[in-house]
């Protein structure tokens, strides 16, 4: 495993409930702020395997990614069972809820 992928899993398992963190966010503060495509790829792969609360992972622009619909109902039933209110059918209020690494400041 890359130190990469050690520090990306880190980082999510350090995501406190009813908080989120980016795609982009995750791998600035994991070193590579271009790879938010392999951060991705990480929760889609390891999540299981390594207990990744990835339902707190969203997008930049605060929305649920997923498309499939079984999948995102659960990530949002999940976000709202840790306290997080949607302002739409898919997005949520970024700045109220963004959980900001010890590493960065800023997504």
């Amino acid at each position: 495993m890359t130190d990469f992928t050690i520090k990306v899993i880190e980082i999510i398992q350090g995501i406190p409930a009813g908080k989120v963190m980016t795609y982009g966010q995750i791998a600035k503060s994991a070193g590579s702020p271009r790879a938010a495509r392999q951060v991705v790829r990480i929760l889609h792969s390891m999540s299981d395997k390594y207990h990744l609360p990835w339902h707190r992972v969203i997008n930049s622009k605060g929305e649920i990614g997923l498309r499939d619909e079984e999948l995102f109902n659960t990530q949002k039933l999940m976000l709202e069972s840790e306290g997080i209110k949607f302002s739409t059918e898919r997005s949520l209020p970024l700045k109220e809820y963004l959980w900001h690494h010890e590493d960065i400041d800023t997504y």
